[in-house]
C-alpha cells in the first residue's frame, strides 16, 4: 500500500503542479489513461476527491490543495537528496600514486596539478620523488613521468611537457678565474660539479650535440650531488660550472648571477611524458588528470 500511495501521490502533484493530464503525463512517461487511473485510485483509497476534472482544466480541489501544501515540500525534500546523491555518485573520486623526478614534478606536473586538485577535491594524488628509474608496474604506480627517451616502447606515453635543453653555466667570478670553455672538451680541463646517477650509482657523462656530431663528456670538480638543487646552490657558490636544464637557470641568466657556455653544443631534445602500462584498466580520476597533463603546443 505505501509503494502504491507513493507513486500515485507523486503523479498527483505532478499533475496538480501541470493542471493538466495531458503535460504531466509527457513529464512522468506515461500514458494519459494510466495517469488518470492511478489518480482515481488514489482518490478512492483516500475515499476523498485531490482534483476537479472538466473538458478544458483541471485544478486540486481544497483537499487536494491542503495535499499539495502539506507533502509537496517533503517530495522536494527527496528529491534534492537524490540529486545530491547523483551529484556525489558523478563527482571524480580516488587514490593516484605517481612517481617522478624533482625537476619532472617541479617544471612539468606540479604547476598542473595544483590547480587540478582544486577543481577536484575527492581526488587524492601521491607522489614519490625519486630520480632513478623505477619499474611502475612492481612498485604499484599507476604511472611515472620520465624523459621521452628514457620510456619503455611498452608503455603508453603521454606528452606533458615541451622540448628541453640542458645549459652549461657559471658564475662571473668563475670565468674571470678560470677562463671559458670554447669546445665540450675543454671541460676536463675545468672544476665542474658532478652528478650521481641514481639508478645503476654511475656519474653522470655531459652531453652534447652539433651538427650531428654527440659527444659525452666525463668532468671532474670537488663536488658531486645526485641532487638538482645542492647542485645548482654550489655553482651559486663558485664551485664549478654545472650542466643543468635551461628552464632552471632561467632567472640566474638574466639577472646576470650565472653565465651560460657552449649553448650552441646543448641541442634540444624530447622533454617529460607520463606513462603508464597499457594494459592496465585506469579510473575516471586517473584520465582526467592524463588529459589535464596533455601537453598542448
Amino acid at each position: 500500500m505505501l509503494k502504491e500511495n507513493f507513486n500515485d501521490l507523486m503523479s498527483f502533484l505532478v499533475v496538480a503542479r501541470e493542471r493538466s493530464f495531458t503535460r504531466a503525463a509527457a513529464k512522468l512517461g506515461v500514458s494519459q489513461s494510466a495517469l488518470s487511473h492511478a489518480i482515481r485510485g488514489l482518490e478512492e483509497r483516500l475515499e476523498v476527491r485531490l482534483l476537479t476534472r472538466t473538458t478544458r482544466s483541471v485544478a486540486p480541489t481544497e483537499a487536494g490543495e491542503n495535499l499539495v501544501s502539506s507533502i509537496g515540500p517533503h517530495f522536494e525534500e527527496i528529491e534534492n537528496h537524490l540529486d545530491a546523491l547523483s551529484e556525489i555518485r558523478d563527482r571524480p573520486s580516488g587514490n593516484i600514486r605517481l612517481t617522478a623526478g624533482e625537476h619532472a614534478l617541479d617544471s612539468a606536473l606540479w604547476p598542473v596539478m595544483k590547480n587540478f586538485l582544486a577543481d577536484y577535491p575527492d581526488i587524492n594524488v601521491e607522489v614519490i620523488v625519486d630520480n632513478a628509474l623505477m619499474d611502475i608496474v612492481s612498485d604499484r604506480f599507476d604511472a611515472g613521468i620520465r624523459l621521452g627517451e628514457q620510456v619503455a616502447k611498452d608503455m603508453v606515453a603521454v606528452r606533458i611537457g615541451p622540448e628541453m635543453r640542458m645549459a652549461v653555466v657559471g658564475t662571473p667570478t668563475y670565468f674571470e678565474k678560470y677562463g671559458t670553455p670554447s669546445n665540450p672538451q675543454d671541460l676536463q680541463n675545468h672544476r665542474c660539479i658532478n652528478m650521481r646517477l641514481p639508478t645503476l650509482g654511475g656519474i653522470y657523462a655531459w652531453e652534447f650535440e652539433k651538427e650531428g656530431k654527440e659527444l659525452k663528456i666525463r668532468v671532474d670538480g670537488q663536488l658531486t650531488f645526485n641532487s638538482l638543487r645542492q647542485r645548482l646552490e654550489a655553482a651559486h657558490l663558485g664551485f664549478g660550472l654545472v650542466y643543468l636544464p635551461e628552464d632552471v637557470v632561467k632567472d640566474d641568466l638574466t639577472q646576470g648571477r650565472l653565465i651560460r657556455v657552449l649553448e650552441d653544443w646543448c641541442a634540444p631534445f624530447p622533454g617529460y611524458y607520463l606513462y603508464y602500462p597499457s594494459r592496465k584498466q585506469h579510473t575516471k580520476a586517473f584520465s582526467l588528470l592524463v588529459e589535464a597533463l596533455r601537453y598542448q603546443r
